[in-house]
């Protein structure tokens, strides 16, 4: 027997299929596809829900189509299994251990590898604080001074007392913390030092995702981006940032026409794809050198993390192959 039209089924139902079909009926006539969904996937994370509808996944008529496609009487819309969320917030596994750069009674610094979000939410159920406090349960406090992005990876600062905190914000707030990053972008830089100023503006997808563009009705941002290395095609930066705005390094490269190889939300994609074929899975962003006057004592404190190995194992590849296409050119027979 045929499922009903315009009839909604449980989750639990649609979890264990391999795949869900239902004809749309005059109640659900005119509603936007992402709505719907995230009305029939009770208890389906937002974020999962875009994703599979970006992909591909959810398909109307055998059609691939928007979060914006408005429903008609008669479409047959495609859900594939999707997971419910879980009832309890999981548990926060130990889980690795962080290298720690620097720490003392009012600071701990650790190396944050990729891949790993500071803190829980957006889809996330742990980051690296909550695993650190589950590490520490002898600590009394433990908070993020700053942020790092998910894919980015290097130093980050934490606090061990509230005072501390407050005094590591006003450091930030006041640029009396030097940050400075190393990136690999597409391109060939060409300034041995560069002060960008380019004022940048948060605002939210039709998906719900966040994204920063390059606007005159932004906030100020400045970076200082300085040429360390250049290939053919590619060339390894150093950007000192003189304010924190969120994905500001990013942004600034790409609209300069320089994006971050790796970069999955403002880089250059089919680049990125034939990246990961040489070797290169993550975005090439790394937190290297934190400075600052100790909020306590006053001391200096002159922090580095070297590139990670997949990162310095890239670059080694792009030497590699300058040296044999320049070994070709000279060669007999060479182009």
């Amino acid at each position: 027997m045929g499922k009903p039209a315009g009839s909604i089924f449980k989750m639990k139902e649609l979890s264990k299929a391999s795949v869900t079909r239902q004809q749309i009926g005059e109640e659900t006539d005119g509603q936007r596809i992402d709505n719907y969904l995230l009305r029939v996937c009770k208890g389906v994370p937002k974020c999962h829900v875009y994703r599979i509808l970006r992909s591909g996944e959810v398909r109307v008529n055998s059609k691939r189509v928007g979060p914006e496609y408005r429903l008609q009487v008669g479409d047959e819309v495609r859900i594939p299994p999707v997971r419910l969320r879980p009832a309890a917030k999981p548990a926060v596994p130990v889980g690795r251990s962080y290298r720690i750069v620097h720490e003392d009674d009012a600071l701990l610094v650790i190396d944050k590898p990729a891949g790993m979000a500071v803190h829980g939410g957006s889809g996330v159920s742990f980051g690296v604080i909550e695993q650190l406090r589950q590490q520490r349960p002898q600590a009394r406090f433990l908070e993020l001074a700053h942020r790092l992005d998910r894919e980015t990876s290097g130093l980050l600062l934490v606090a061990k007392k509230r005072a501390v905190l407050t005094a590591l914000h006003d450091l930030f707030r006041t640029g009396g913390i030097e940050k400075r990053y190393l990136a690999l972008v597409r391109g060939r830089w060409q300034a041995p030092e560069r002060h960008v100023r380019l004022a940048l503006h948060k605002y939210l997808t039709g998906e719900g995702e966040r994204r920063v563009s390059v606007s005159r009705e932004g906030k100020a941002a400045h970076s200082i981006v300085r040429l360390l290395g250049r290939w053919e095609n590619f060339s390894l930066v150093e950007v000192e940032l003189e304010t924190g705005r969120t994905h500001q390094i990013r942004v600034h490269l790409s609209h300069l026409g320089f994006p971050l190889c790796g970069d999955d939300k403002y880089g250059d994609f089919a680049l990125n794809k034939a990246l990961q074929k040489q070797g290169l899975g993550r975005m090439f962003l790394h937190a290297a050198k934190l400075s600052l006057n100790h909020p306590m004592t006053g001391e200096r404190l002159d922090l580095a993390s070297g590139l990670p190995a997949e990162l310095t194992a890239f670059l080694r590849r792009l030497e590699d192959n300058e040296r044999r296409d320049y070994g070709a050119e000279l060669s007999p027979g060479g182009v």
